[in-house]
């Protein structure tokens, strides 16, 4: 089966928004690469950029349980990226505690949409715009699945 991982795209921020994602979640980088560290093409040439477009993250990845959040910022030359609303990374957690704890961590400067809180359809579900501008989802299942959904 084919895996599905958000790329997230920012504008010069990124090594900053991943190193906070990176404080909350725990792991390690296993590739961070800046634009200035492209090779020339095939003609010996690179693009010119500036210090800070040279600085910006070209890509970045941070394992999360089975997936693998990556990202990078958006290149001078194709411009600045916009923020959407029209999407939100879900995270499903082991417990109330795990939820609490990545919702409290990512929404920290952020804006709650709604808080963590238990659920007609029995979970502890909380959402937030992070201080990013991305929109976040936490949820940890405290019921069985309603047996109608099990055939």
């Amino acid at each position: 089966m084919a895996t599905v991982n958000p790329y997230l795209i920012f504008n010069g921020n990124c090594e900053e928004a991943f190193l906070f994602y990176k404080s909350v979640f725990g792991g390690e980088f296993p590739y961070i690469g800046k634009f200035k560290d492209m090779p020339a093409d095939e003609n010996g040439s690179c693009p010119e950029l500036s210090t800070q477009d040279g600085n910006r993250i070209m890509h970045v990845s941070l394992p999360i349980g089975h997936t693998i959040l990556m990202g990078s910022d958006s290149h001078p030359q194709f411009g600045d990226p916009g923020l959407s609303n029209n999407f939100s990374i879900s995270i499903n957690t082991e417990s109330q505690d795990e939820a609490d704890k990545i919702f409290n961590g990512l929404s920290a400067g952020g804006k709650v949409e709604m808080p963590m809180n238990k659920t007609f359809w029995g979970a502890y579900f909380g959402m937030f715009k992070d201080k990013f501008g991305i929109g976040w989802m936490v949820n940890f299942d405290e019921s069985e699945p309603h047996k109608e959904y099990n055939s």
